[in-house]
């Protein structure tokens, strides 16, 4: 995966909108600036299959694109909700606006449900953009059951929704953002912390060019943050410990990584980041 034949296609073919994971539109950003020259047409662009950090949100405005957020899943007809942005947010402050840009907002018109409920009742989470659930979706846009399977099929649709496994808040308009998804939310001497939450603030750091975190074991905690870094290419080089207080001057103490791995990032064919590998190494570490 490289930037140049990207930047190269859109000039030579007025590309006008394109797609693309987070790591792809980091790639973008982190271009050599001589890459873009001679793009002189509207760039319009969707961001999706991972939740994107809000420094490449605010980094895709920076290099000129018109970023939409939208999220969905395989089950639900891919793209299920969009971040539908307001004209005032033209307005706000840029970090403010990457923030309201970075939620996974609210339905598409063809779907006909979706919530953030607790799993457990069934029942709508308070709209404060605080308290957590699972995302859920209802509709005839959304599968009918895996192939086969009616164990699997029947406990993804238990309480006549189809859940997602994505935890998250909403808030009073209705905008939903995710926290992480349940299978990767780490809890440490009984605290949950969003892995998502803490990529966000090592994507933040200068040299940080990719960034993953999951569960490591702890004898003591249970499992504490691991964090896997990419440090951009020719950059000043930075220590384990050096990441960790970056870190530590922005997060909650307990919620920041014990553990700096440093190195390139195991991806799909479509780029997004193998969190399965990692956790498996993270266990061998």
């Amino acid at each position: 995966m490289e930037a140049k034949p990207v930047f190269d296609l859109i000039r030579r073919h007025k590309v006008t909108h394109f797609c693309g994971a987070p790591v792809v539109h980091n790639m973008l950003i982190n271009a050599p600036a001589e890459m873009r020259a001679g793009i002189d047409h509207k760039v319009s662009a969707m961001i999706a299959g991972a939740a994107p950090p809000q420094a490449v949100i605010e980094g895709m405005e920076r290099i000129g694109v018109d970023l939409t957020h939208v999220y969905g899943l395989t089950e639900v007809y891919g793209p299920a909700c969009v971040c539908a942005k307001h004209p005032e947010w033209d307005d706000l402050p840029g970090a403010k606006r990457a923030e309201f840009n970075g939620r996974q907002g609210v339905r598409y018109e063809m779907q006909e449900g979706m919530d953030v409920l607790d799993p457990k009742t069934m029942k709508p989470v308070a709209r404060d953009g605080q308290t957590m659930g699972e995302i859920f979706f209802r509709g005839n846009i959304t599968m009918k059951g895996y192939l086969k399977n009616p164990q699997a099929t029947a406990e993804a649709f238990a309480g006549g929704w189809f859940h997602t496994g994505d935890l998250a808040v909403i808030d009073a308009h209705g905008y939903v953002k995710i926290k992480d998804r349940s299978k990767d939310i780490i809890i440490s001497g009984g605290e949950n912390i969003s892995t998502i939450e803490v990529e966000d603030i090592l994507y933040s750091h200068p040299q940080v060019l990719e960034a993953a975190v999951v569960a490591r074991p702890d004898e003591k905690w249970g499992e504490t943050p691991c964090a896997f870094v990419t440090l951009k290419v020719g950059a000043p080089p930075v220590t384990e410990q050096e990441i960790i207080a970056f870190c530590r001057g922005r997060l909650a103490h307990f919620k920041c990584p014990r553990k700096v791995i440093f190195g390139p990032l195991p991806k799909t064919s479509t780029g997004k980041i193998q969190k399965n590998v990692l956790r498996e190494q993270a266990r061998a570490s």
